[in-house]
């Protein structure tokens, strides 16, 4: 693919990438990083990211560099360091961040500030559009499209290093009973701020005893972090010694590993099931009418099977259950991502 580029733009050789944010608007910068590729394959793309989510760009073939910043360390960053970039897309609204760009960078491109002053000193100053209107991977390409770089594609992407696969074929075969299969992830919470887009514990535990009617070997994973341990524990509990519960024991790149030898992946909306639209086992994912599929849910991602909110289409609020998501429901679409297992 060739993208045809702002004229008046010259071909950039160092190209830096800020995104400063959560596991999934991490992910959600990856078709940005590729889009940069294709369309200046020679030049030299640098990200910064958060010092715990900077590392989900690792291994990307299109990235040269990856580091990690804060809008605390950003005023001091350039001081001691002679590095410069030709040109760097900042994502959000922190105004240190968009400084340090401006300090490094000879254009910088970002969504349009609170403040005028760094509005002035932009290359590009773009409108972030109103809230709810655009998916979540597209926005972001707002910035390369204002440039004119072309997209490459709306999937995410993320790369599990050959020995990080080692790694969790050995960790799943401590935990996981022989034979057992399929190999079944649950994520069952999301971050505590988002805490309305949780399914019940109740509702799962009722999924997975249908799964173990259906396929007596199957096992469960339970995944996510120490945040989420008190509904994991309970599901644990309910599951017995069907499921192993790897809750807070795991690093990010650790979990997306072992969730990349899945069989299928059951999930809220949340961090790992941006990771996991970005890996290649079939996935279930669970969405609220507040934040429903449309606006978040992968794209251009085979084997992905949708489970929006009944009141999706209307809209509503955060404090719409989603227990009004049946387990049936979500039952008939796990029974199409696992038609390949056969019984028994």
């Amino acid at each position: 693919m060739t993208a045809r580029t702002d004229e008046s733009l010259p071909p950039p050789k160092e190209i830096l990438v800020i995104n400063v944010s959560r596991i999934g608007d991490t992910l959600l910068t990856t078709p940005v990083l590729r889009a940069l590729s294709f369309a200046w394959p020679r030049a030299r793309i640098s990200f910064l990211g958060h010092p715990k989510r900077a590392e989900i760009i690792h291994h990307l073939p299109f990235v040269s560099a990856v580091g990690t910043i804060t809008k605390r360390r950003a005023f001091w960053r350039d001081r001691f360091r002679g590095q410069r970039w030709d040109l760097a897309l900042v994502y959000g609204f922190d105004r240190q961040l968009v400084a340090y760009a401006q300090r490094v960078a000879d254009r910088v491109v970002a969504f349009r500030q609170e403040d005028l002053y760094l509005n002035d000193k932009l290359y590009r100053s773009v409108e972030r559009p109103p809230f709810q209107t655009m998916h979540a991977a597209r926005s972001p390409l707002l910035l390369t499209e204002s440039i004119g770089v072309a997209d490459a594609g709306y999937r995410l992407h993320y790369v599990v290093a050959p020995e990080e696969q080692e790694w969790a074929r050995a960790a799943l075969g401590r935990v996981v009973p022989v034979g057992a299969r399929p190999l079944i992830g649950l994520q069952v919470a999301s971050f505590p701020t988002k805490g309305y887009r949780d399914w019940p514990v109740g509702h799962f535990a009722g999924l997975c005893a249908r799964i173990a009617e259906r396929w007596p070997r199957a096992h469960f994973l339970l995944l996510g972090g120490k945040l989420e341990r008190p509904r994991i524990d309970e599901l644990a509990a309910r599951l017995g010694a069907r499921a192993s519960s790897l809750a807070g024991t795991l690093s990010l790149r650790q979990s997306a590993a072992v969730m990349s030898r899945l069989d299928l992946y059951i999930g809220v909306d949340t961090g790992p099931t941006h990771i996991m639209g970005a890996l290649e086992p079939p996935m279930v994912a669970l969405y609220h009418c507040y934040s429903p599929s449309r606006l978040l849910a992968p794209l251009e991602r085979p084997a992905c099977y949708i489970v929006d909110h009944p009141r999706a289409a209307e809209g509503c609020g955060p404090e719409t259950p989603m227990a009004e998501i049946e387990v049936d429901t979500v039952w008939q679409m796990v029974l199409e991502a696992l038609a390949p297992h056969s019984a028994g």
